[in-house]
């Protein structure tokens, strides 16, 4: 399997070389160029082809949903988006990025981020080289989300947990997010909890794609997913959750 090629953008000289240390302990990545501007970041990438692009949203000359939104790279490059500011999230899903960081990025975020965009990019390769195999249809019950090219109907058997955002929830699946306008208490009334169960108070998992159980001591635990996501247990949910886990 070939390296997944990376072009990091950002104005900030200093975040661009933390993500640059952070890369150098992900395998099977090379970063193959930097950018700090949205203008050049648009020229890098059309020279270098990047797989995947960490982009930065509030930059000089052009922003970076704007970099994402009008990008004609084919095949267009994975993005995930690097902030320090919680109210683009529903801008960034619009653009159909892979994931949204904020700053200071922490390594093991990154981490999961980047599988996601390596995912996401093998899915679209393979579906490139099947574009005629039948699609098999989802029978689950399935949430319609929106986005940028209108509403999708979302299998809930592909959901693999949800987090609060606000008054959003994301949808995280094995390889993009997506942002849904509902309160927690509302999708609780939608969700089977055999498929999708409530850990904490912005947060519902898979049980079945609970990997290891992290003990942080004083009773509390934190739930690692298949995907790498560190899911942190509400302390009143702790015993349900051990319970369904087999481990009460």
């Amino acid at each position: 399997m070939s390296a997944l090629t990376v072009l990091l953008v950002d104005d900030e000289p200093l975040a661009l070389r933390r993500l640059e240390t952070l890369f150098g302990d992900i395998d099977d990545v090379a970063v193959i160029g930097t950018a700090s501007t949205g203008g050049e970041a648009e020229e890098r990438i059309a020279v270098l082809k990047p797989d995947l692009v960490m982009l930065d949203i509030s930059m000089p000359q052009k922003s970076g949903i704007r970099v994402a939104a009008d990008l004609v790279a084919n095949p267009r490059p994975e993005i995930i988006f690097v902030t320090a500011f919680e109210q683009y999230a529903a801008d960034a899903f619009e653009v159909d990025a892979a994931d949204y960081l904020l700053k200071p990025v922490r390594f093991d975020r990154l981490r999961q981020a980047v599988e996601r965009a390596r995912r996401r990019r093998a899915m679209r390769d393979a579906a490139d080289r099947l574009a005629e195999a039948p699609v098999a249809e989802a029978r689950d019950e399935a949430i319609w989300v929106q986005v940028a090219t209108g509403n999708l109907r979302l299998p809930i058997a592909q959901i693999e947990w949800v987090e609060a955002a606000r008054d959003y929830v994301l949808f995280h699946t094995a390889t993009r997010s997506y942002i849904h306008r509902i309160s927690m208490a509302a999708l609780g009334q939608l969700l089977d909890p055999q498929q999708l169960m409530r850990v904490h108070r912005s947060t519902f998992i898979r049980p079945a794609l609970v990997s290891s159980v992290q003990r942080l001591g004083k009773g509390l635990i934190a739930l690692e997913m298949a995907d790498g996501a560190v899911v942190q247990v509400g302390p009143s949910y702790v015993h349900a959750v051990l319970e369904r886990l087999g481990l009460a």
